[in-house]
């Protein structure tokens, strides 16, 4: 069987998510942000918001495209060792960067297991193992199941030494279940609930099968038209029914809901959409050049920004009678000293945008690609 040609519009979407990515993650000041670049404060979704969901619905959608032509051979043990090695490896670049730059063994005791990286690599595992074992129809059975079942779970079930199920941060069943199993390893901002937590990875994960649901929806359609109505609709209507549910259970990131599962998921298919229509049939692919770049090396390029934020704020330097990190030097003197602090800060996080993106630019001509 033929491999299929690669699918650009995928390659920008992704490429943009992980830019936005680096966007929020990495202001000039935490002090000066865009509200538009805040994750809502608990209840809510802002753009920021919808960066992870639509990340995940990409290694969905990447699944499908990557494993298609291995479907009719089943989940062999050479295709599984390949999805653990990948799950393993995801993990474990998660683990490093929240060890990084200190590695101690002390610091092992009271390092944050859970994490980005973390959740990506599990939904990975899991919408690998059932796009080869499973249905499209099962598939969708699971995605209601584990929706339907965290929502019953979160609103009907006791919290212990709590009392009444809750949605509030520190008193939900998530927060108590992060506690009783990660007590001592979880979000340092927090201590005592995690927003990636073990609960709420049940719901992330169909986010993935709606990501894995949509890339099957688009090889079953062969004609452009009909994917691309057919994915807007399809998520339009999964906005509405995500609005429409979060009139019981909010949309909420930090908790996942399943409203958020939903309305993230809907935006997801019509943004991809979108893309498609624009890049790969009327052929408008100029301007997604410096997201394709991003696109091919995106968990390069996550990692590699994570450490280097990390390092300029670790290494400080004196400047007067006081020691300021390198990150506050260069925000400071480049972009604060001359521009308003919300301005200055965004400038800051571009610049890093366009750093990584000559970087990026030079792998891809020499056709680098690094691949976990």
């Amino acid at each position: 069987m033929t491999k299929p040609e690669r699918l650009l519009s995928l390659d920008v979407f992704r490429g943009i998510t992980v830019a936005a990515m680096i966007l929020v993650n990495n202001p000039g000041s935490w002090d000066s942000i865009y509200s538009p670049l805040e994750h809502a404060h608990w209840n809510g979704c802002t753009p920021t918001d919808l960066i992870f969901p639509f990340f995940l619905f990409i290694v969905g959608m990447s699944i499908h495209f990557a494993y298609q032509n291995k479907l009719h051979e089943g989940l062999t043990k050479r295709t599984f060792a390949k999805i653990i090695r990948r799950t393993a490896s995801i993990f474990l670049l998660g683990i490093l960067i929240a060890w990084f730059p200190i590695f101690s063994l002390n610091r092992l005791s009271h390092l944050r297991i859970p994490g980005v990286l973390q959740r990506i690599s599990i939904v990975f595992f899991f919408c690998s193992i059932f796009y080869f074992k499973t249905s499209w129809l099962t598939q969708i059975r699971l995605a209601i199941i584990f929706l339907l079942g965290y929502f019953l779970l979160m609103t009907l079930v006791p919290v212990p030494e709590v009392g009444a199920a809750n949605l509030e941060p520190e008193t939900n069943l998530g927060a108590w279940l992060d506690r009783l199993l990660l007590n001592g390893h979880l979000w340092s901002q927090s201590k005592t609930w995690d927003p990636e937590g073990i609960l709420s990875t049940i719901p992330a994960i169909a986010t993935g099968l709606l990501g894995l649901l949509t890339g099957q929806l688009f090889s079953k359609l062969e004609k452009p038209e009909l994917r691309t109505v057919w994915i807007f609709f399809t998520g339009a209507m999964l906005i509405f029914a995500g609005l429409f549910w979060s009139l019981a259970f909010p949309l909420n990131k930090s908790l996942w809901t399943s409203s958020f599962v939903l309305y993230t998921a809907g935006i997801a298919m019509q943004f991809f959409a979108c893309c498609y229509w624009l890049i790969d049939v009327q052929g408008w692919k100029k301007w997604a050049t410096p997201f394709v770049y991003y696109g091919t090396n995106a968990i390069f390029v996550f990692v590699a920004s994570g450490l280097l934020a990390k390092t300029l704020i670790r290494i400080k330097i004196t400047e007067g009678t006081e020691e300021v990190s390198v990150w506050g030097f260069l925000y400071e003197h480049l972009y604060a000293s001359w521009l308003p602090p919300k301005d200055a800060s965004l400038a800051f996080a571009l610049s890093l945008i366009l750093f990584f993106l000559v970087i990026l630019w030079q792998m891809y001509k020499r056709k680098i690609f690094i691949k976990v």
